[in-house]
């Protein structure tokens, strides 16, 4: 299908494949992408003046340079902390989480200085705080007590899939749930504490390991992954989501009295 000379402003586009199409002479002022990818993608004689991107970079030329090592060294000026995100052995995990209970701690005393319904605000489209909480204790549900400790269905009701998922049977995905900050601290602590344990207990052989594949519907997918990897993807998950939860509560605090969806 071609579009030429075609007028497609303010067009919504949903669960749509565009691989292997042809943009020329588009004007994108202003577009909004959301869970796009974008691997292998090839722009030249491209505008790209006042963007905001937040992602996965890896392999990203612009103007003869891959600027994507220049961003995480950025990065990790920014927070130094952040390399500790990326342990080898298991001192390095136990250290690592160290941190991330350290910083969660402050973030939710920052949580706990504003009115109980802010917690549930939305700024820009993100989760509200309430929302990312739960969004962890599902990625310890997947990453941890499916992935590694082979729980086939380790879900609670409040588990919080990120919004692309696929609708998946047995995984809850309420977005309509309203619990409270303790509700919601109770469950994170219970998850924490088993990353904690295990993380405590990792030899140098043990996190040298596949895990068995479960065989049952959720996620990660019914197969092998590394212990490491999956440790990884949680300490990403802790760092990244408290990032965007401070910002966010910066932001809910700044203009209070002002709608849910600010």
């Amino acid at each position: 299908m071609d579009f030429i000379d075609t007028d497609l402003r303010n067009s919504k586009f949903e669960e749509v494949s565009l691989t292997g199409a042809q943009l020329h002479i588009v004007d994108m002022t202003n577009a909004q992408f959301r869970a796009v990818d974008l691997t292998g993608a090839v722009m030249r004689s491209v505008d790209l003046v006042n963007v905001d991107i937040s992602g996965q970079v890896e392999n990203l030329t612009i103007n003869g340079v891959d600027v994507a090592p220049l961003i995480e060294a950025e990065l990790d000026k920014r927070y130094p902390l952040r390399p500790k995100m990326r342990p080898t052995d298991p001192a390095g995990f136990c250290e690592a989480w160290d941190i991330v209970e350290r910083l969660w701690g402050q973030t939710v005393d920052h949580a706990r200085s504003l009115q109980p319904e802010q917690l549930h605000e939305s700024v820009n489209g993100e989760w509200s705080f309430i929302e990312t909480l739960r969004h962890l204790v599902f990625a310890t549900d997947a990453w941890i007590r499916r992935g590694i400790l082979g729980d086939p269905s380790p879900w609670d009701p409040l588990d919080l899939p990120w919004d692309e998922m696929p609708d998946t049977p047995g995984v809850p995905r309420d977005r309509a749930a309203r619990p409270s900050l303790d509700e919601a601290l109770e469950l994170r602590r219970g998850r924490m504490a088993t990353v904690r344990q295990f993380i405590d207990g990792l030899t140098d052989a043990s996190l040298k390991t596949d895990t068995e594949p479960v065989d049952a519907p959720g996620w990660p997918r019914p197969r092998s992954y590394p212990v490491r990897q999956c440790l990884l993807i949680i300490l990403n998950e802790e760092w990244v989501h408290r990032l965007f939860a401070e910002r966010d509560l910066d932001i809910v605090e700044s203009v209070k009295g002002q709608p849910e969806s600010v």
